[in-house]
This record gives structure tokens, sequence and C-alpha cells, in this order.
């Protein structure tokens, strides 16, 4: 069989909005390509869904939480960036074998554009933090890692100091304190998919200086951007990074070089819509 499908695999993948971005471009292309969603809840059968993405017809496999760790352990072969950062949010396959990348950290990167960050807080600490941590990476003076789980903090402070990073880890509420003096501020957690969220960082001020990046994209404005824009700070959007991230996807799978503007225009069509 011709390969011909991508999938999204996620706790919640039928929920986002890839399939809706990238089906629409397929057909503009005339390839022929469908983009699917498989929910895979955390503790699912990831043995299992390795043997269907060896299955013929499968062209590559996006990976989003909670299981980005996995696809960097699961893939045969993988790119210095899943190295480095322990992540993978895309699986190519590559005949029987699967070849790991991490456009998360290339999207960062095009959209921080290397700005120097004296202090960045990175609220929660899985595969998104740790892209982003490898993105600012010689670019950064310190880091101040938090999640709610301690020991999710635990291995990326590891990480960061592998690399030869100025980090330490805090307490949730400590991360909250420290919002007022990073100049930048990650939120690498769910908060905000949800209406009656309020800002990850909670209702304390923020340097002048600050940058907020928004891993979340939802139909609304997440209550992060809009008390950011509020306070005339800078903000990257969940949005804008799934538009970077998917446009780096598009020389690994081989489209041609209209695929990007394509993408471009079809997530801000769906945006306009939301």
């Amino acid at each position: 069989m011709e390969p011909s499908r991508l999938v999204l695999i996620g706790s919640a993948a039928s929920k986002a909005m890839s399939p809706r971005l990238w089906n629409p471009v397929f057909q503009e292309l005339g390839l022929g390509w469908t983009y699917d969603a498989w929910d895979v809840p955390a503790g699912g059968d990831l043995d299992e869904v390795r043997r269907r993405l060896l299955a013929p017809g499968i062209v590559a496999a996006n990976v989003t939480m909670p299981h980005k760790h996995w696809a960097a352990e699961t893939a045969d072969e993988a790119t210095d960036p899943v190295l480095l950062s322990g992540a993978c949010n895309l699986l190519v396959r590559k005949g029987t074998r699967l070849v790991g990348h991490n456009t998360d950290i290339s999207a960062v990167t095009a959209l921080l554009g290397g700005q120097y960050q004296r202090h960045a807080l990175l609220l929660g600490a899985g595969g998104a933090a740790r892209a982003a941590m490898i993105a600012l990476e010689g670019h950064l003076g310190t880091v101040s890692i938090t999640d709610r789980d301690p020991h999710a903090a635990a291995e990326l402070l590891d990480l960061a100091r592998e690399r030869g990073m100025d980090a330490r880890t805090v307490s949730w509420q400590q991360g909250q304190e420290l919002s007022a003096d990073a100049s930048l501020i990650v939120n690498a957690t769910p908060i905000g998919k949800s209406m009656s969220d309020g800002p990850a960082w909670g209702d304390g001020p923020l340097a002048p200086d600050a940058v907020v990046y928004d891993f979340v994209y939802a139909r609304h404005t997440t209550a992060s951007v809009a008390r950011a824009r509020g306070m005339g700070v800078r903000c990257i959007d969940g949005w804008e990074h799934l538009r970077e991230q998917a446009v780096a996807m598009v020389p690994l799978l081989g489209l041609d070089g209209q695929s990007g503007r394509l993408l471009k225009e079809t997530l801000e069509r769906i945006r306009a819509a939301s």
C-alpha cells in the first residue's frame, strides 16, 4: 500500500486542531493523504501503537501529551534535538524504522529569534518545556523550573545541568511569585484550555521586558495571553507555535514549497472562524 496516512497520537488527540489544519492542505495539494487522530491515554498500550505505526499506509505521526518522551524512546533513529531534549513530537516512517524529530524546538527557535533571556520561568516540565529549554540553550541566563509533579521537574533540572545551564527547581507557588522577575514565562501546561482557567502564573504582575510563550491553543484567547496583553507584554500564543511547528514538518515529509503557505492560510481561516 502506498503510504498515505498521517496520525496524531495523544491522550486527547481527537480534540486537537491538527486534522482540521492538515487535511485541507493535503486536499489542495492533491496528494490523497489523510490526517487522523488516535486517542491514546496515559498508560495506554504503546507497544500496540508502535505496531500500528509500522502498518502499511502510515507516513508519519505527530505526538503530543503525554507521549513525547515515549516517542523519543521508541524512535529507531533520532535527530540531535530529540537526543538532547529526550522529547519527540514527530515520528517519520522510513521503511520498518521510525525516525524521531522535534519540530517544537524548531518552532520555539523561530518565534523567539535567538533573543537572550536573563531569566526563564518554565511552568511545566514535560515535552514542551524540554523543547523550550533546548531552544534557549546559549541564549539564557538562569532558568527556574516548576511542575506539579516534583519528579518531572527534577528530571528537567538534571537535563538543564547536564547542558551547563544555571537552573533550579521551585515549588509551584514559588514559580508564580517569580513571574514578576522573569524575562520569559513559558506555559508548558494545559492551563488555559478551559475558559474558566486563570493565567498560568496566577494573578501576579509581570516584568516590563517579559515575553509570555503560551503553548496552549484554544478557540478562546487564553487567560495567560489576555492578561499579558493587558499589561502590554509581548505574547506568543499556541496558534503561532502550531503554525511554526507545522511549517517545520514540510521538508521532513518531503512536501513541496507551497505547503508552508497553505498551512499558514488554512490556520488563519480556522482561527478566524473560532
